[in-house]
């Protein structure tokens, strides 16, 4: 028996790949499930490892147009400015309330910035 040629395997230049279908007809009813969901933490989140989630329990901070059962994201990594609704400690306790102007460290200390308001809707 005589060789005539030799060396190595060769992958296959062409191969088939699956593509996706071009749609003929009516839309299928399931085309909404090929979209990507909305991920609420790449959305609403700068900064990962500073953001905290707060349920409020009770209609105190009404003023605030924050409701009974709203969900706040606070942000500790964002710098204040006068007049931004933040979560601070005054007297030891937890409050939530706008930034005055001119407000010195001694009356309360800000804890986070409340970037949203997730109202719930029942």
């Amino acid at each position: 028996m005589e060789i005539l040629t030799s060396g190595k395997l060769t992958k296959v230049k062409s191969r088939h790949e699956p593509g996706v279908s071009k749609q003929t007809g009516f839309t299928s009813p399931a085309t909404h499930y090929l979209e990507p969901t909305i991920d609420l933490n790449q959305e609403l989140v700068v900064n990962r490892d500073a953001t905290f989630f707060v349920r409020v329990d009770g209609d105190t901070f009404k003023e605030h147009n924050i409701l009974n059962k709203d969900v706040l994201i606070i942000d500790r990594s964002l710098p204040w400015n006068f007049d931004t609704l933040a979560l601070v400690i005054q007297d030891g306790e937890f409050k939530i309330q706008r930034i005055p102007f001119g407000f010195s460290e001694e009356e309360f200390t800000v804890w986070g910035i409340i970037t949203y308001i997730i109202h719930y809707a029942r």
